[in-house]
């Protein structure tokens, strides 16, 4: 009967229940979840930093940091504490040393020596005690003349003086206003490289019967 055969597909599609005013469609599957906002912009930032340290190849300072971020000089530190903890879990042989005033990035001092036939210059030679002597002198007494030098050493300073800034240890800074007008001599900005000094407040205490000690490593 039409009726009947009606009915009976009606039962059919419906699975016997009424479905009147319920939703046929399937249900949609769960939206992954959203990546962290924060968390990829401390990854961008974290790339940055490294490839800034590693295109320079010299201190960058926080000041210049702060303007390629676009953070605070306190978020500056964060980044570089993050950059150091990520290279020594993988392990990279590289670190992010302070010094000169600005960050920059070299390699884990314990492999340097394994790399001695690949690195350009050779090594310069190590300065003679009486040029350590000298150049603490400089360092902790900056700006001095050669006369004040060699009064303190009780030698002649001339050719260490020539030495030193012939390494670029030390420079010309000016003349004391005094007659004759005589070089003042200040250390540089790659003494504090050489020496890994973030600047000359990290000199030690000077001792005076050993005042090259420090440069001694």
């Amino acid at each position: 009967m039409p009726g009947a055969a009606h009915d009976l597909t009606r039962d059919d599609m419906t699975g016997g229940h009424d479905t009147q005013g319920e939703s046929h469609e399937a249900p949609a599957a769960p939206a992954p979840a959203p990546r962290s906002e924060e968390a990829g912009r401390g990854g961008y930032l974290g790339a940055l930093l490294s490839a800034a340290l590693l295109a320079t190849g010299r201190p960058v300072t926080t000041r210049e940091l702060k303007a390629l971020l676009g953070v605070s000089e306190e978020a500056v530190e964060r980044e570089v504490a993050r950059l150091r903890a990520t290279m020594a879990a993988a392990d990279l042989g590289l670190v992010v040393e302070h010094v000169a005033g600005g960050y920059r990035l070299v390699v884990a001092p314990a492999l340097v020596p394994a790399l001695a036939t690949l690195l350009a210059p050779p090594p310069l030679p190590q300065l003679s005690q009486a040029a350590l002597e000298t150049l603490a002198l400089v360092a902790y007494h900056q700006p001095v003349t050669r006369g004040e030098l060699e009064a303190a050493r009780g030698a002649s300073c001339s050719s260490t003086l020539e030495t030193l800034q012939e390494r670029e240890l030390i420079k010309v800074v000016g003349h004391k206003e005094v007659v004759g007008k005589p070089l003042l001599y200040a250390t540089t900005d790659r003494f504090l490289l050489e020496f890994g000094l973030a600047s000359l407040a990290d000199l030690p205490p000077m001792h005076d019967d050993a005042p090259s000690n420090f440069l001694r490593g």
